[in-house]
């Protein structure tokens, strides 16, 4: 949607589909809400394996949806100075649109920046369903291989030679979502029994209590003693 290496161009693509632009605002803080719920969700799911890890893997999720939430104001920078506001008037419209572009850039190194913390998320989430008994081990290797996927993504753009591994390593996360959506009920089930303690009435013989065996002992006593 946005013309790169042209200033100019790509203001005017903006204005031009401002709509658009807003739309895709909003969505993306729609993510920013749905993360959270996810790093609420993935502790409650992972807590029978290791509860600390767990929550580990909950503050990454939030930090990520945090430096997200900061590369997206970029975004509505831009927006602002595409527009009309009057206390814009000092500067002119190329210099407008040079700030602009320099806004969305900015939002795509922040976007860099958050997804290192993304990739260490998926690498601690990985390690613990690997851990589970109830997941696929193969399900954690591909979520810990994802997590990779994006800190190299996020290293080589900071080096200046960019890849996309994260477009082919995400496969294990959609299919962790899809495990998890579909095995719901039975994975919910496995817990809670891994999650309840053995009764005791199971384990061991019931125990007299203290007072009954001492009465026992002292009444087996004085028989002994009146047949001697």
């Amino acid at each position: 949607m946005v013309t790169t290496g042209d200033a100019a161009a790509a203001a005017r693509d903006i204005v031009a589909s401002e709509s658009l632009f807003r739309l895709g605002i909003a969505s993306l803080f729609a993510v920013i809400a749905l993360d959270v719920v996810v790093a609420w969700g993935l502790v409650r799911v992972f807590a029978h394996v290791d509860a600390g890890i767990s929550r580990l893997a909950g503050w990454l999720r939030l930090a990520f949806a945090a430096v997200f939430m900061v590369a997206i104001t970029e975004l509505t920078g831009a927006l602002r100075l595409l527009g009309d506001g009057g206390d814009l008037s000092a500067f002119t419209t190329d210099q407008l649109h040079t700030q602009a572009v320099l806004r969305i850039e900015a939002f795509s190194s922040v976007f860099d920046a958050a997804l290192v913390l993304f990739g260490l998320h998926l690498i601690v989430a990985g390690y613990l369903a690997f851990r589970s008994a109830v997941i696929p081990k193969v399900l954690g290797v591909l979520l810990a291989v994802a997590g990779v996927g994006y800190l190299v993504d996020s290293f080589t753009a900071v080096l200046g030679s960019p890849t996309n591994l994260g477009a082919f390593t995400f496969i294990g996360e959609f299919l962790l979502a899809v495990w998890l959506v579909t095995r719901s009920r039975k994975f919910a089930e496995a817990t809670l029994a891994r999650s309840q303690p053995t009764s005791p009435a199971l384990s061991e013989p019931p125990r007299e209590p203290a007072a009954r065996t001492g009465a026992r002992q002292a009444t087996v006593a004085a028989r002994r003693s009146a047949t001697r």
